[in-house]
Order: C-alpha cells, then structure tokens, then sequence
C-alpha cells in the first residue's frame, strides 16, 4: 500500500471520528449514533473508507489496542464510594445477571434465531458484554442521578472483560472439542485468566503509584508513561490468556484511580481526552468495515432473534437477578431496558466466526453481521431513548438549570433567595459552618464542606446544576474551584467574582480563572460593601411591550443587571465586557442601590430615606432577617 493513502486513511478516520463528535454535541445526540452513521457512510455507502482494505491486518490489533486503553479509563473512573453506594445492585449485575443473560441469550440464539447450539452459545457469550464504549457516552447525554448511573457504569465497565473471557472460553471450548478433558481445561483456562489478569493489573498499578509518591516520573512523563504500561500489561496478560489483557487493564484503572493520587486528576482528565479520541476510531472503524455481503446473510429469523434479545433476554435477566436488591422498580426498569453492545462485543464476533467456520461450523459466518446488526440496534435504540425512559421514571434532571453558589454571604445568600422565588434550584457551598448559618436559616439548599475535595465528589449531586459562581474573597481559590468544575459543566457556564489581573499582572491570569462576572464593580469586597449600604436584587420582566433596550436605557450606574432568567428556567449570566441580552419573557435580575430601588417603586409606596429602605428589605425576598445580618457584621 502507498504510504500516502495510508497517511490519508489515517486522517480520513481522525477527521470522520472527531466530526461526528463534534456533530453529536451541536445535535444533542449520541455521539455513537452519529459515529456508526458516519462510518457507515464512508463504507458500505461511499467506498470512500473500507478498513479490511486500507489498513489489511492492521485492523484488529489496533482495535484491541483501543479497547484496553478505553477500558483502563473507564477503570479510573470507577469510585470505591459509587461501589459502596450501589453495591448490592452491582453484584446482581455481575452474578447472577451475566449467566443469566449468557444461558436466556444462548436459549433465544438456538430457538429464535435457528442457530446450531455451538454458535448459540458463543453469541450468547457475546451478547452479555454492555461496554464503556458506549455506556459512558450516554450516561454523559442523559444526565442520570448518581446512583443508577452507578449501575451503569460498573456494569459495563466490569461485564467488558469478562463477558470477553467469557466469550473466548466458550470459543475454545468447541474449538477444542476433541481435546481429552475439554471442561477441566476450559475451567482452569477461566480461572488462570482471571488470576493473572487481576493479579497483573493490581501489581502494576501499586507499582506505579510507588513510583509516582517518590518521584521517579517526572510530572509530563505521567500519562505517557501509564499509556505505554498499560500497552505493556495488555499485551504480557493476553499473552498468559487470550482477553486477559482486558481484564488487566480494567483492574489497573480501578487501583489508579483509587489510590489517592495528588496529580490523578490530571491523570484522569489526559486518559479522558485520549478515549474520546480512541472510541471514535473504533468505532468508524467497525461501522466502515460493514459490508453489503455481510447483511445478507441476515433473514427474518435473525430479526426475531436482536427483537427477543432487546425486549425479552435483557429485561428478563435483570429482573430475575436483582429480586431482593434495594434498586427501586425505577432503576431495576432503566438498567433492564438500557443495555448497549459496543466495541467489544463487535471485535470479538469480527475474531471468532471466521475461525469458527475453519473449525467446522459454517454456521458461524452468521455471527459478525448478527453481532453488528445487534450493536446498531441496541446503539439507536438505547441512545435515543435513555434520556427520554430516565425522565419518565424520574431518574435524571429534567434540565440542568441549578446554580452552585461557591462562598456563602450576604450577597450570595440574597442572590440565592430572590433565584429561588423564580423557581431556579440553587445551591450554596461553604467549608464554614458559621458562615452557612443564614443559609439554613433561609432554607437555601446547602453543602458544608471543601468542595474542592473527594468528600464533595462523593456527596454532591450535580445532577441538577448547570451553572457555577465562585463567589468566595480568595482570588486564587476561586480560580481553583472553577477549573475543577469546567470539566463537568462547560467552560462557558463557569463563573467566579472578578480579579485585579487587568491591574496586576501578579494575579491569576484570565485563561486559568472561570468568566469574569459582570465587571469590576462586582468584586467581592464593592459586593459586599454595597449590600452593607442597603443595595438588595430585584426583578424585572421583559415583555414584548417592555424591551430590553427600554429597560436599559432607563440605568444608571446604581444598578448592576447580573443575570436574566430564561422562559424554560436557564440562565443568562452576565460576563464582563459583554452585555446582557434578555428576550422577552425573561427576567432580569439587577443589584439595586437604595435609591434606585426607590426610583422604580410606585409613587405611593416610595420610602423617605435609606434607613427604612434597608429596614424593609431584611426579609427573606430582599433578603435577610435583621438578626442575621448582624451576626454577619459581628463575623
């Protein structure tokens, strides 16, 4: 093959991945959906990208490549809290869910799908695997509450490697039929699998983490060189049994990602980055290599069998292993019915039914376009429903519209009151106890904690929240508080009180802080100075008769429009250096002084002075009870 048309496959595969995911984010949709239809269009479609063609034999190592870095990230992300927190459902999930799905799946392949019981069995085997591939994508689309997304998560992310030495050892055992103890050798393959992949993962990772709490990597070397371990483990554990390495590489994630590494963060978001970028190789890959030929070999009966695996093998398995669990009838139903097949599934039938029809069963050329069919069904389906079937059991947020207040004080708590009288869900984080007083006070949902720690990751739902303001008097730790949750909520919905860094250049720069709120008037101490003097929120609707532009022009600089609250409950907050745009039908929400306040009040219910203005907004709409603000002086 000329090296130019493989460099232009290369970059044919990146641009395609990244596109579709960049597509998928404008579109709100699955990103694997978009993924399997862009390959599908530059393969069987256009001819434009054939991967068994472009890159011969190179496809399946680079695809198995793939799937254990994928799988090593998704083992960073597992947490021993979320474990805790969902444990009982998990176990269920893995035992007795996945015999189960294994014998309901091989029972449908046999009498459904008219498949002989070697090749039944091998796809039931296959069919278990609910990958992170696919699952982390969508829990990332649909927003779950915490737990169920748990469920999810360790399910796909522990069934993977298992469900693939699962699928490997039912493969050998036919394949090897005729050996003289076929079911010994089968069990000691299992459990010698097992063994040395967990064995193997759990040693590197303590290993690594020794190397890094002495500082025998350098700080840029990190990722790179856990990349390059994890390689190195995949391959040393496949070598000891096939689709060990898989296990391996899970384990070793799980141990990273637990061990209380000061830089894993950082760790985890390269390792994140990276998986983004493999998952949509893969899967371009896998799509593009469809082929006409493949789907014919696809008839009614194999229909039948995908619909009795969807409604009927899946739910049913769930159900029955999870008798007797604390997952409510909710959560049993979402993870019934949510059960995606992804790369691993594909991979593995793509390796075993050429060898199996060479051992003797024709039959077995069916299993690649059964695997894949049953993965782009379970992708569409799945992916366009989840949000919509979680919604409707009231296990995800409707819309993330909540703000998280970070730093509690006069002026946040009076933000957070006037927010809550217009039905927007705010949250306020302080690691004073003292400090949160008015807030419980107020009965303003709280956190009290450092929200920069694993305490916060453990307990705070972010579920609802869509919007963050750093609002605290230390510069630098609200910088630090806003780079931590841009990865969560999007950088453009990040916020923090401004800084000096304009004036001085010693202060944390613009790139490493959240959006500047409002302008310099809105720094910590002129906020607070000014609510002291009798400066309180009010609110004020735009219509259709009353524009913005009329609203504007009527301003002074006594009034400070910090944020609009939109018709369907989001927020337009105010950055500096831009103008506040409010539509008809939303709401301003402006930082008044006394005398404005007075202004825009009817005539006959004007106060004469400040005094009594300030009086009459310590009140939970203006916001304060007085007590409470003199405790706040005293402090």
């Amino acid at each position: 093959m000329p090296e130019s048309h493989l460099t232009d496959v290369l970059v044919l595969i990146a641009v395609l991945g990244v596109g579709a995911q960049w597509l998928a984010w404008r579109l709100r949709w699955p990103a694997i959906v978009v993924l399997c239809a862009f390959g599908l269009a530059a393969g069987p479609l256009a001819g434009v990208l054939v991967p068994s063609r472009d890159l011969g034999p190179m496809v399946h190592p680079v695809i198995q490549l793939c799937v254990a870095v994928i799988l090593f990230e998704g083992g960073l992300s597992l947490r021993w809290h979320e474990f805790r927190e969902a444990r009982s459902g998990v176990r269920r999930l893995l035992f007795p869910a996945l015999p189960l799905n294994w014998f309901l799946g091989s029972l449908a392949a046999h009498y459904v799908g008219g498949l002989a019981w070697p090749v039944a069995l091998v796809f039931g085997a296959i069919i278990v695997v609910t990958g992170p591939t696919v699952i982390m994508p969508l829990l990332r689309h649909a927003a779950l509450r915490r737990r169920p997304a748990s469920y999810l998560k360790w399910e796909g992310i522990i069934n993977d490697p298992l469900g693939a030495m699962l699928a490997v050892l039912v493969f050998q055992f036919f394949v090897t039929l005729q050996a003289p103890s076929p079911t010994v050798e089968v069990i000691a393959r299992l459990v010698g699998g097992v063994v040395v992949g967990v064995a193997m993962g759990w040693v590197t990772a303590r290993f690594m983490v020794w190397l890094f709490l002495r500082g025998q990597v350098a700080e840029f070397l990190k990722p790179p060189v856990l990349l390059v371990t994890v390689l190195v483990v995949y391959a040393l554990a496949n070598a000891v049994q096939a689709e060990a390495g898989l296990l391996a590489a899970t384990v070793m994630g799980m141990v990273l990602g637990n061990s209380g590494l000061a830089d894993i963060q950082e760790i985890r978001r390269f390792k994140e980055y990276l998986a983004v970028l493999l998952v949509s190789t893969v899967f371009i890959l896998l799509a593009a290599d469809v082929n006409a030929g493949m789907l014919a070999l696809l008839d009614w009966r194999a229909v039948a069998l995908i619909a009795t695996v969807i409604f009927v093998v899946r739910p049913l398995a769930i159900w029955t292993a999870t008798i007797g669990t604390p997952m409510s009838y909710a959560e049993r139903g979402l993870v019934a019915w949510i059960a995606p097949r992804g790369i691993v599934a594909a991979a593995v039938g793509g390796v075993f039914a050429p060898e199996m029809v060479m051992a003797g069963y024709p039959q077995a050329q069916v299993l690649t376009p059964l695997i894949f069919a049953l993965v782009l069904a379970t992708v569409i389906l799945h992916g366009f429903s989840i949000r919509t079937v979680a919604l409707k059991l009231g296990l995800a947020s409707r819309d993330r519209h909540g703000l998280m207040l970070v730093g509690a004080s006069p002026w946040s708590v009076a933000l957070a009151s006037r927010l809550r009288e217009l039905g927007v869900y705010v949250i306020i984080c302080d690691q004073s106890w003292h400090r949160l007083r008015p807030v419980r006070l107020a009965g303003i949902p709280y956190f009290y904690g450092e929200v920069l720690s694993e305490t916060a990751e453990q307990e705070l739902d972010l579920s609802d929240i869509g919007y963050l303001v750093a609002a605290t008097d230390n510069d630098a730790y609200n910088a630090l508080v806003c780079s931590r949750y841009v990865r969560d909520l999007g950088r453009e919905y990040v916020f923090q009180l401004p800084t000096d860094a304009e004036d001085q250049p010693r202060q944390i720069q613009r790139p490493l802080t959240g959006r500047p709120l409002y302008g310099r008037e809105a720094r910590y101490e002129e906020l607070q100075g000014r609510y002291y003097r009798g400066w309180r929120f009010q609110r004020t609707r735009i219509t259709r008769g009353y524009r913005a532009d009329a609203y504007f022009s009527g301003l002074g600089e006594d009034t400070m429009p910090m944020l609009a609250v939109r018709v369907q409950g989001g927020l337009r907050l105010r950055e500096a250096g831009r103008a506040l745009a409010p539509e008809p039908g939303e709401t301003v929400l402006a930082f008044m002084s006394p005398h404005a306040q007075d202004q825009r009040r009817p005539a006959g219910n004007r106060r004469m002075d400040a005094n009594s203005l300030v009086r009459r907004n310590q009140e939970p709409g203006g916001t304060l009870p007085a007590d409470t603000t003199r405790q706040w002086e005293r402090s």
